[in-house]
């Protein structure tokens, strides 16, 4: 399946965000040589910043920074459009599964003391910033209990990723639901009532399910129009001039302390690439200074 968010209306004022990013969370495994659990837990991390960012408009950037007292240490990803990267602190955790046999990502996390910290970047406006505690460390709770605490938006997430035998990623999808304000009562409902019912996002995706399928379960009787497909990646927009300006923000006295080596290696966070800055090259930064 091609990686793609939809964006549909379900009759009675309602608005959904359904997405499938089996290559984008791919990609993030490969870059980051991923465990299974760390996937699990940054995999369902870029799709909620995927489905976060199409709430926004004008192609407006969100970021959100999941920081637990587990294991796994911080998640950070950063969302646009279709466009995201991410990056998790600890690649190679691996815990046992859980009773029902999923990734431990709860445990890997770790919800106690923990926070959701998510910034929304508006054209022409200042950043907003908003923070709330960890509902349980599943990720998908988490952005939930966020939106209605942080944004008093109640709204319903769900997010999976399925791992093949291989320990490749075999499917991975979400969807992000919300009422807009003169949603219907009855409308609601009937949505409760097919999202408690629903058979999971993973269960869907490997029974072959598309998306419009999956969207037309959980809205049962009631309308949809789909109105927008938006196609995903994993791309990320570091650049040997951009490491550059970064440096430049260090100083002179520093600069040139680092032009004594031969090179200065920089490694970005976000898609593992290395850049090798010459001795020249930060020289000539210092002086520009």
């Amino acid at each position: 399946m091609q990686d793609v968010l939809l964006k549909a209306t379900i009759e009675g004022g309602i608005r959904m965000y359904i997405l499938s990013a089996q290559n984008v969370v791919e990609k993030a495994r490969v870059l980051h040589n991923c465990s299974s659990l760390a996937i699990s837990a940054l995999g369902r991390t870029l799709m909620g910043g995927l489905l976060l960012a199409a709430t926004m408009k004008n192609d407006e950037a969100i970021t959100i920074k999941i920081s637990g007292d587990g294991p796994l240490g911080d998640i950070v990803v950063d969302a646009c459009g279709g466009n995201v990267r991410g990056y998790v602190d600890n690649t190679t955790i691996e815990l046992p599964l859980t009773a029902d046999g999923k990734p431990a990502v709860a445990e890997a996390v770790g919800p106690t003391n923990g926070n959701i910290t998510v910034r929304r970047f508006n054209k022409d406006k200042q950043p907003f910033t908003g923070i709330c505690n960890l509902a349980c460390g599943e990720i998908a709770e988490d952005i939930t209990r966020y939106l209605y605490v942080s944004e008093q938006t109640p709204s319903s997430v769900a997010l999976g990723v399925c791992i093949d035998t291989d320990s490749t990623v075999k499917h991975a999808g979400g969807f992000l639901i919300q009422p807009m304000p003169e949603a219907d009562e009855n409308s609601l409902i009937i949505l409760e009532e097919n999202i408690t019912n629903f058979a999971g996002i993973n269960n869907s995706l490997t029974n072959g399910k598309t998306l419009e399928e999956i969207i037309q379960t959980i809205a049962g009787p009631l309308k949809v129009n789909l109105y927008e497909t938006i196609p995903l990646q994993f791309i990320c927009q570091c650049s040997h001039e951009r490491i550059l300006d970064m440096f430049s923000s260090l100083g002179k006295k520093e600069l040139y302390e680092l032009s004594q080596d031969a090179n200065t290696e920089v490694v970005c966070h976000f898609c593992n690439k290395k850049y090798l800055l010459s001795t020249e090259e930060l020289k000539n930064l210092a002086d520009s200074l």
